[in-house]
């Protein structure tokens, strides 16, 4: 039986994860994973899109098994009903009632991953910086209050800034649990907080100078929020043990 997360109420916790760096690779422990994980891990054109899939997947069995005092393989997911059609496939949940107030969210993307914890729902995102023509092709697609944004900057100045405004839409829809399904024009999520969806904190994250990050987490902001990186050696054989141990330990900011 467990004890409960080691997550105080109000607190919003926020993993950055690293890949294994060149030469370490081989280190990454998949025993914690189920079939279906090292199948998707195998499955990708490029190893290492698989070897930042496998590192993610790998850290969120590894800190929710921290949290809910569980083994990380008997962490096992569900789909919760969509809010738009109620089919289940809307945000990913533990499957066993551990703790019910333990939401997590998690997200990766060429060699950086991003885990969110809390006590409400809760979405994040990291992305890499765009290129001109993502930018270019994307934004026709945004809300016109966000393409007026843009169009008003210079094309240097545009590309940073709809690469934050695009992860913070991508954790806003993940914490919503509609992915894009929702389309991205519906909800303004631009430079002004005060415009944006009411009931929901949408906050950017510092996550290296190659990736932008964010979190949307629902209600007000959190009595105290935690971004840390995680250790490199957690992905390792042994590394659960670590994983509890930085879970456990006074964050020092990233």
């Amino acid at each position: 039986m467990t004890t409960g997360p080691a997550l105080p109420a109000g607190t919003l916790d926020l993993w950055l994860v690293r890949r294994p760096a060149n030469g370490s690779e081989d280190r990454l422990d998949l025993s914690d994973l189920d079939a279906a994980e090292r199948k998707r891990a195998a499955s990708f054109i490029r190893p290492t899109d698989g070897l930042t899939y496998a590192s993610a997947h790998i850290a969120l069995r590894r800190l929710l098994g921290a949290y809910l005092d569980i083994p990380p393989p008997q962490v096992t997911f569900l789909r919760e009903p969509c809010p738009g059609c109620g089919k289940p496939h809307g945000r990913p949940a533990v499957a066993t009632p551990h703790h019910p107030r333990l939401h997590f969210s998690l997200s990766h993307s060429h060699g950086t991953a991003l885990v969110g914890f809390a006590d409400r729902p809760v979405g994040v995102d990291v992305e890499r910086l765009p290129r001109a023509t993502t930018v270019e092709a994307c934004t026709p697609a945004l809300h016109p209050g966000e393409q007026q944004e843009l169009g008003a900057l210079d094309p240097g100045a545009r590309q940073e800034a709809f690469g934050r405004l695009w992860t913070r839409k991508e954790a806003f829809l993940k914490g919503l649990g509609t992915g894009l399904s929702r389309g991205p024009s519906v909800d303004y999520l631009g430079a002004d907080p005060a415009r944006r969806p009411p009931g929901w904190t949408v906050l950017d994250l510092p996550c290296g100078p190659r990736h932008n990050g964010a979190v949307a987490l629902q209600g007000g902001p959190p009595a105290a929020s935690r971004l840390r990186l995680l250790p490199a050696d957690a992905l390792f054989a042994g590394g659960a043990a670590g994983v509890r141990a930085a879970v456990a330990r006074t964050p020092v900011p990233v």
